[in-house]
C-alpha cells in the first residue's frame, strides 16, 4: 500500500480510477431515478405522515405539479344511505394521470445501479484510506472560523481555485460524509419501504420509519436534499473550471 505522502500526490493529479467510474455510474442512477420519481410522484403529489394516506387525509404538503394533487376533485356517485359518517364511493372530476408502470420499473433499476455503485465507492474508499484520508474533517478543522472562512471561498469561486481532486476544503468533506453516509442510506430504506415484497418479510422496517407514508414523505425530502446538492455541485463545477473538472473525473488528469 502506497504511504499517505504519495496517495496525496497522486489525488492532486486528478481522482483515481475507481472514483470516477462509481462517480459517473452514480450520477446517471441519480439522474434517472429524478426523472422517473417525478413521472412516479405526478401520480399523487401529496405527502403524509403515518401509515394511510389518500386524497380525504389532509396532507403535510400538497405539490401543485399535476391535478391530482386536488382533493376537492371528487364527486359523490353513489350513497348508500343518509346516516351519519356513512360511507360513499367517489369518482374524480378530470382524468387521473396514472401512466407510470415503466417509471416504476426504471426507477427499481437505477436504484439497484446506484446501490451497487455506492457499495462499491464506499468499499474501495474505506479499503484505500480515501474515506479517512480525504472526507472525515480532522477534529481541528470544525472549527466555526475555519467553516466560515471556507464558506466565504465558496462563496466567491474563482476559476482553478479548486484542484481536479483531492484534499478537499472542510465543507466538501462535511457534504460528502453526508450525502454518502446519512442521505444515500436514508434514501435506499425509505425506499425498500415502498415494496408491499420487503415490509411484509421485515415489518420492522416500516415500523421504523412510521408506516409506509412517512416513509414515502422522508423520500421525498431525502431526495430533494440530493437534488439540492447536485445542482450546488455543478454550480461549483462551473464557477471553478468546467473543463478541468470534467478533464479531472473523466481522464483523471
Amino acid at each position: 500500500m502506497p504511504n499517505t505522502s504519495a496517495a496525496l500526490a497522486d489525488d492532486r493529479r486528478g481522482h483515481r480510477l475507481w472514483v470516477r467510474l462509481s462517480h459517473w455510474i452514480i450520477a446517471c442512477s441519480i439522474l434517472t431515478l429524478l426523472f422517473s420519481g417525478i413521472l412516479i410522484f405526478m401520480v399523487h403529489p401529496r405527502l403524509y405522515w403515518g401509515e394511510v394516506g389518500n386524497d380525504l387525509v389532509p396532507a403535510i404538503l400538497e405539490i401543485p405539479i399535476t391535478d391530482n394533487h386536488r382533493p376537492e376533485g371528487w364527486e359523490r356517485t353513489v350513497s348508500f344511505g343518509e346516516a351519519a359518517n356513512q360511507a360513499y364511493s367517489a369518482n374524480r372530476l378530470y382524468d387521473i394521470f396514472n401512466n407510470n408502470g415503466f417509471a416504476r420499473s426504471l426507477h427499481f433499476l437505477a436504484a439497484w445501479c446506484l446501490l451497487l455503485a455506492a457499495l462499491y465507492y464506499v468499499v474501495a474508499g474505506l479499503v484505500s484510506g480515501h474515506v479517512r484520508q480525504n472526507l472525515l474533517p480532522r477534529p481541528a478543522q470544525v472549527k466555526p472560523s475555519i467553516l466560515w472562512e471556507d464558506l466565504r471561498q465558496h462563496l466567491r469561486p474563482v476559476v482553478g481555485s479548486s484542484g481536479g481532486g483531492p484534499p478537499y476544503g472542510v465543507l466538501q468533506r462535511l457534504t460528502y460524509i453526508g450525502v454518502v453516509f446519512v442521505a444515500l442510506p436514508l434514501m435506499v430504506f425509505t425506499g425498500l419501504c415502498m415494496s408491499p415484497a420487503v415490509t411484509a418479510a421485515y415489518p420492522g422496517l416500516l415500523d421504523f420509519f412510521g408506516g409506509y407514508q412517512s416513509a414515502r414523505t422522508l423520500h421525498f425530502f431525502g431526495f430533494s436534499a440530493l437534488v439540492l446538492f447536485i445542482v450546488v455541485h455543478v454550480a461549483m463545477v462551473l464557477a471553478t473550471g468546467l473543463i478541468r473538472q470534467l478533464r479531472a473525473m473523466t481522464l483523471g488528469s
